[in-house]
């Protein structure tokens, strides 16, 4: 019964920090950097709670569970941090405990386990919740067992070391799964508090937009078709060239105009059965001459039988900005991967990848929303478009991205048979 209530303990020790970081920081930080060390030193606190307040089972023999912090800190906060909490087991164990064969055990286990986190961590963040659990199961489980195979090197073989090694991967296991339901479930929770606030603040543009941009377009082309009037042949060069101007910047005025009504207004006419792969291929072949002017290879790798529900003049629209983006991503030139094939959970999934620029996490996050772009000239308003035409055939668009090593939009629509 002490074993449980000491374990149930480390437990609580455990969800302590991660509801307070949820509960107090999660949304007040702006910058990424901020918002992993907090994170991470609260993941080092439960470290160091796990190791202050073992189990104990029978003569000698100590418990703890500071696995569950350390593995979780490396995959959800990065390379860095995962070292950091490394550090921090052994060091404490050596300041609390002090020079013993548990010390040295630990050393090694954390050599041999802890570069394999760190490799982990890249595929473990880009899986599917199913798969994520099945990851932190099996790296739980190889501590275990190389910490069992130190133990058995240093001291020998023991049948009650080997008891209390069952016992321990159980509790293990069994907590490491719950606490990856529990931190994903969470960070959904944040993630749809978050969405939600945006639309909100996106629905009160849209009702906005749609107010003023048809008051704003009258005036403008009455104003074009004077200047087209004032356009005659007996104009010096100079005055044709300013009414040309002006009218070239009326006729990018409309067009800024028309992406504002566009994201207002719903894209819900005109949905029918599309061939998403044969879009793509149409697609490419209008931006190949551009890709070529920019020294920019795209390869690609389209499956048959892709069908979406959709208007296809807008998924073109949205695939070309987005395409045309990682195009000008690489200002020197390099390789585009596009690719389109259908997953076995029910959606056509359209990855376009580049080797460009990159982006941070905080740039990424403000993708799509009102006025944010990258370019120096760039108004944003067609990354919102976008996005606005994907949430309208009732998809998804998921971005991922690292400075200096590129980035990836992943387009998920569901599936028509």
């Amino acid at each position: 019964m002490n074993l449980i209530k000491d374990l149930l303990l480390q437990l609580t020790l455990i969800v302590l920090p991660m509801f307070t970081y949820h509960t107090f920081f999660a949304e007040k930080f702006t910058k990424e950097t901020m918002e992993k060390l907090v994170m991470t030193a609260l993941w080092g606190l439960s470290v160091i709670f796990c190791m202050s307040f073992p189990a104990t089972y029978g003569p000698g023999y100590r418990l703890d569970l500071e696995i569950i912090p350390l593995l979780l800190g490396t995959l959800y906060s990065g390379y860095r941090n995962g070292i950091f909490l490394a550090i921090v087991a052994i060091l404490y164990r050596l300041l609390y405990f002090g020079i013993d064969i548990g010390l040295y055990v630990t050393i090694l286990t954390m050599l041999c386990t802890v570069p394999l986190f760190l490799y982990s961590r890249k595929p473990f963040n880009k899986a599917p919740k199913e798969k994520k659990l099945k990851i932190v199961v099996l790296l739980s489980l190889h501590f275990s067992i190389v910490g069992f195979s130190m133990y058995y090197l240093l001291l020998g073989f023991s049948p009650t070391y080997l008891r209390i090694l069952i016992i321990h991967t159980s509790f293990i296991l069994v907590f490491i799964w719950f606490f990856t339901i529990l931190y994903e479930y969470i960070r959904t929770i944040s993630q749809m508090r978050v969405e939600v606030q945006e639309l909100g603040k996106l629905q009160i543009i849209r009702d906005i937009t749609s107010v003023f941009a048809h008051e704003i377009r009258n005036p403008m082309q009455v104003s074009r078709g004077f200047l087209q009037l004032l356009d005659e042949p007996d104009l010096s060069d100079k005055k044709k060239k300013y009414i040309a101007l002006s009218i070239e910047e009326l006729d990018r005025a409309d067009e800024i105009i028309n992406d504002l009504l566009i994201f207002a207004k719903p894209t819900n006419d005109n949905m029918h059965k599309v061939d998403v792969g044969l879009e793509l291929n149409r697609i490419l072949n209008i931006t190949k001459a551009y890709s070529i002017s920019l020294d920019v290879e795209i390869k690609h790798y389209i499956t048959n039988d892709c069908w979406a529900y959709a208007n296809p003049q807008k998924l073109r629209q949205c695939l070309i900005n987005i395409l045309k983006n990682a195009i000008e991503s690489m200002p020197d030139g390099g390789y585009v991967w596009v690719t389109c094939i259908r997953t076995g959970d029910g959606n056509i999934e359209i990855t376009i990848q580049d080797e460009g620029i990159g982006m941070s996490k905080e740039q990424v996050d403000r993708l799509g929303t009102p006025f944010y772009s990258l370019k120096e000239s760039g108004t944003g308003l067609g990354m919102m478009v976008s996005y606005q035409i994907i949430r309208s055939f009732k998809g998804q668009i998921k971005v991922t991205s690292e400075k200096e090593e590129g980035t990836a939009f992943c387009i998920l629509l569901p599936v028509v048979p």
